[in-house]
């Protein structure tokens, strides 16, 4: 690597003791000049190790003058004589990024001391400079906080921990408190003024994460005039990021992405501008838009969870578990057809264990790589349009994950190995099998197993898929026979059953969780994304850093670019 020009060299004090501090267009680095002293004599790992600081200039999130506290005040006390070889009267401190455990981030700070006012006010120009030319950094954010997700902690964990942090990072908010379920999707496709921002900030959960993402993309279709209703019809991309700030009951969406749900961490990639394209996946019944999707679609028992705990919203987070365990042991299975178009070319698999992080060859394809792979996918999709991939059976469980779904209880998620933008979807069909072996199916979400090795357990990674509940089919086949024998009474009698289950019968169908939502029709289909360039430069791609520590994914500043199909880009 070319080594950058020094920007600023000087001698400066960090708690009374010399340091030389440099700056240049990459790094801010200090080291302790009485330790580099003592320890000539060792290696340079050694002497960095015990007395050298370094933060990328573009992990600064601020700094600000200080007037320092003269040491020379006479309080009628024993003062420490100062280490400092000069009296330093003016100050400056530098707010950072520092990297905990479990890819949380703090807030950090080093105050430099000087004797000089004009050096000082130097080096807090400079470096202040040097964050202007960081362009990706918000200014203005649009902010909406759901008081009633989750605990109902929204607005406290907005205003004691995320509200200090934008101030500081001078970025000016809009924020409003919403009042009812939909309110924040209604305002962005009606009212709000989306040319005033660089972002949209949400503070909730993955239900609020998804009226956001909703508002936006329907609001950009709506302006360009697209038909969102048309499987058909290209998307026009919003440039637009949202940001989350977790304080729902599960935060799947920011888990799985950031590697993280603390409300501080989120923040502080939103102030640095980190981005992270997602896919997002339309679902429509025949000639109508349902909903968009960006990580979980559950039929069958996510489904049934979803639909007993709405009617428990008034446990709070507590009524997943119940709802959960109640639907475990009933146990039910569904019949119905799945066709799907498989994913063709070098997008991996399910099981292949290439986790979407740093390194991943998927995430670290070029624009030249994706405009060729989007062209043979083209001509792949054509060949294979009538191609596709039929099976019928009986399923406790139907899941299409476009991410790992991963969250604190499922540290590695539904499908571990999906990727976050790579225009597909993890299609996962659990076939009816004994309540030990779904019980054992179920426990490997929680560990490390291979939770896809299973004789009743099929993945596949698709670009699109269908489901239709067999009584549907059935309706269709008995009407004909129906129309041709007269035979009228078993279709009647069968009716009954299926409307009025106090004959004990199974259900003859589930609902569909899309994100925490349920939604009106069974049988569906999916449209996953196809990846093209966008306009902007960061949507082009996953951007990772090179340190596996740390996971740029959009957690925070999340922002939605509906790309070809649908791709969304969180940042």
């Amino acid at each position: 690597m070319e080594k950058q020009p020094r920007l600023l060299c000087s001698e400066l004090c960090v708690q009374r003791r010399p340091y030389e501090v440099i700056l240049n267009c990459a790094i801010l680095a200090w080291k302790d000049v009485q330790i580099g002293q003592k320890h000539t004599g060792r290696t340079i790992y050694g002497s960095v190790k015990a007395g050298s600081h370094c933060v990328p200039v573009c992990e600064i999130i601020a700094v600000q003058e200080k007037e320092d506290d003269s040491p020379c005040k006479d309080t009628g006390k024993w003062q420490k004589v100062p280490q400092s070889p000069v009296d330093c009267q003016h100050a400056f401190t530098v707010f950072y990024i520092e990297r905990t455990r479990q890819h949380c981030w703090r807030c950090s700070n080093v105050t430099f001391h000087c004797s000089d006012q004009s050096l000082c006010l130097l080096w807090v120009q400079t470096i202040r400079e040097q964050l202007g030319l960081l362009t990706n950094r918000p200014k203005r954010l649009l902010v909406y906080i759901n008081p009633y997700g989750g605990k109902q902690r929204g607005k406290q964990i907005y205003d004691h921990k995320v509200a200090p942090i934008f101030s500081r990072a001078t970025i000016s908010t809009d924020v409003i408190v919403t009042e009812r379920a939909n309110h924040a999707r209604d305002h962005l496709k009606t009212e709000a003024d989306l040319k005033k921002y660089d972002g949209v900030v949400c503070v909730g959960g993955d239900g609020m994460f998804s009226e956001i993402m909703h508002g936006l993309v329907s609001r950009m279709q709506r302006d360009a005039g697209v038909d969102e209703n048309s499987m058909e019809e290209t998307l026009v991309p919003c440039g637009l990021r949202i940001g989350i700030i977790p304080s729902g009951s599960t935060d799947c969406v920011c888990y799985a992405t950031a590697g993280s749900n603390d409300p501080v961490t989120s923040a502080l990639h939103i102030v640095v501008g980190d981005s992270q394209p997602m896919d997002i996946c339309s679902v429509h019944n025949e000639d109508s838009l349902l909903r968009y999707s960006v990580s979980l679609l559950g039929y069958g028992f996510y489904g049934d969870v979803l639909t007993d705990s709405e009617r428990k919203r008034w446990m709070g987070p507590a009524r997943y578990d119940i709802s959960g365990v109640k639907t475990f042991l009933s146990h039910r299975y569904y019949e119905g057809t799945v066709s799907f178009l498989p994913a063709e070319g070098n997008l991996g698999t399910p099981r292949d264990k290439m986790q979407c992080l740093s390194g991943c060859g998927i995430c670290r394809q070029t624009s030249s790589d994706r405009l060729v792979s989007k062209d043979e996918d083209s001509v792949s999709d054509a060949e294979c349009r009538d191609t596709w991939t039929v099976i019928r059976g009986k399923f406790l469980a139907i899941n299409a994950a476009s991410m790992s779904c991963a969250c604190p209880r499922s540290p590695k998620g539904l499908s571990p190995s999906a990727h976050l933008a790579d225009g597909t979807t993890d299609l996962i069909l659990v076939r009816k099998c004994s309540r030990i072996d779904f019980l054992r199916h179920l426990l490997r979400h929680t560990n490390k197993d291979d939770q896809f090795d299973h004789s009743f357990v099929e993945v596949y990674r698709v670009k699109q898929f269908r489901f239709t509940p067999r009584h549907q089919e059935c309706d269709s086949e008995v009407d004909l026979r129906e129309r041709e024998s007269g035979a009228g009474g078993k279709r009647f009698l069968s009716q009954i059953c299926r409307e009025h289950r106090a004959c004990g019968c199974m259900p003859s169908q589930s609902n569909w969780n899309c994100d925490g939502e349920i939604l009106p029709y069974t049988a569906i289909q999916v449209r996953t994304p196809s990846i093209v360039p966008a306009e902007e430069e960061f949507s082009s791609s996953i951007q990772h850093d090179s340190s596996p520590e740390r996971i740029i994914s959009f957690t925070p500043h999340c922002s939605v670019s509906t790309m070809r199909s649908n791709e969304m880009l969180l940042i």
